[in-house]
């Protein structure tokens, strides 16, 4: 592949591919591979533990340390491979045609190499702005690791002026993307013989009626919502993704369980379709259901939430800035979501751009187009010259 840094990034990615980091697993030891890798090159970083020290965050700075420069930003996560049908082994790459396989070599592993490879080149060439690397954690489980990264960066003394998301958009430049909540309903119920109905209360029952009111709620927000052509479908969405519980026949069940999703466009408010979701379990199934019951209910347990990602005036300069980079002055929108919006909530213009298909992702025998990862690497050696100019000309603030 004609880059001289293509070698090397797929060396990278070799090694980032070996590490199982399924998001239900640590990621310490390709965290540790890359700080030493960074150190190698006198670049030092901070790492921003979990609770437990099982997992961390990465953050680094390359050049100048007294003032605001670009951040590029990735999660080292992965989705598990147990159980999908994987013809190759998914925890080592292996090069088929014009393309590589591996989990994560889509997402976003292959940005990372990409990103790693050029770390010699930012030293080299970000003279005037620095190069800020944000590695983070369980972003698969619900963008949960990049939170406590973004509070320590909140405050600090310069955070990035701001981001690029490296996720895989087929190195098309996506100023926004949709906003995700995601809850289990616990549903208590009063057990029984299926023969005394009316003396038990029918757990499996009423999350059906759960699920029958949020298929209502999703139709409307179809039909009469806010509509965006830009995302696909151009409305907010309410998907239902398990119903389960029961154990016989005839047994009145005492417990089921309804997991949903709701993707918000920017702009509308996933908090107040929550809030009816809410009010109708308990003003009408709950209030019912305690009619016999006293103890039955419904516990909410929240199991992602971040925020859209939307397109801002006052960052139209980092949006045209990576449209040059690539060479394609058209930009996009994006139905899946990433960390970008949580960037934005503490004030850093984002836009997502990086190698590889979101199509690819999270499925057998994930893989990364070659020429993605060179597209990848073009980008990013651009952007140091670019980091290479007085900040009065990198951007007009």
């Amino acid at each position: 592949m004609n880059h001289p840094l293509f070698g090397k990034t797929l060396n990278l990615l070799r090694s980032l591919v070996e590490f199982d980091t399924g998001s239900n697993l640590s990621n310490l030891e390709l965290i540790a591979f890359v700080q030493e890798y960074l150190t190698s090159f006198g670049v030092e970083s901070s790492l921003f533990n979990n609770r437990s020290g099982e997992k961390a965050n990465l953050y680094a700075t390359i050049g100048p340390s007294d003032r605001s420069g670009l951040c590029l930003s990735g999660h080292t996560d992965v989705v598990p491979a147990t159980g999908q049908p994987w013809t190759v082994e998914p925890f080592a790459l292996t090069w088929r045609g014009k393309r590589v396989l591996g989990r994560g070599t889509a997402d976003m592993k292959g940005f990372l190499a990409s990103v790693l490879a050029n770390v010699p080149n930012f030293i080299a060439q970000c003279r005037h702005i620095p190069i800020h690397l944000a590695f983070s954690y369980d972003e698969e489980a619900g963008c949960r690791g990049v939170r406590g990264l973004l509070s320590e960066i909140a405050s600090m003394p310069f955070k990035p002026l701001a981001c690029v998301i490296g996720e895989p958009t087929g190195m098309q430049v996506a100023v926004a993307h949709k906003g995700k909540q995601a809850y289990r309903c616990c549903v208590k119920g009063l057990a029984g013989h299926s023969a005394l109905i009316d003396r038990g209360v029918n757990a499996v029952e009423f999350a059906a009626e759960l699920a029958t009111f949020l298929r209502r709620k999703a139709r409307d927000l179809c039909t009469m919502g806010h509509l965006d052509e830009r995302f696909e479908p151009p409305y907010s969405t309410i998907h239902v993704g398990k119903l389960n519980g029961g154990t016989a026949l005839n047994v009145i069940p005492d417990h089921a369980e309804i997991e949903f999703e709701i993707r918000n466009l920017p702009g509308d408010d996933p908090d107040q379709i929550v809030s009816s979701v809410r009010s109708y379990a308990e003003l009408e199934l709950v209030e019912e259901m305690r009619r016999i019951a006293p103890e039955a209910g419904i516990e909410w347990v929240e199991l992602a939430k971040y925020p859209a990602l939307a397109e801002e005036p006052g960052s139209a300069w980092l949006r045209d800035l990576a449209c040059d980079l690539t060479g394609d002055p058209s930009f996009h929108a994006l139905s899946f979501g990433t960390e970008g919006g949580l960037f934005q909530e503490i004030g850093i213009p984002t836009i997502v751009c990086g190698p590889g298909s979101i199509e690819q992702a999270h499925k057998a025998d994930e893989y990364l187009e070659l020429e993605q990862m060179v597209r990848c690497l073009d980008f990013l050696s651009k952007l140091a010259e670019q980091c290479s100019r007085p900040i009065a000309e990198f951007v007009a603030l």
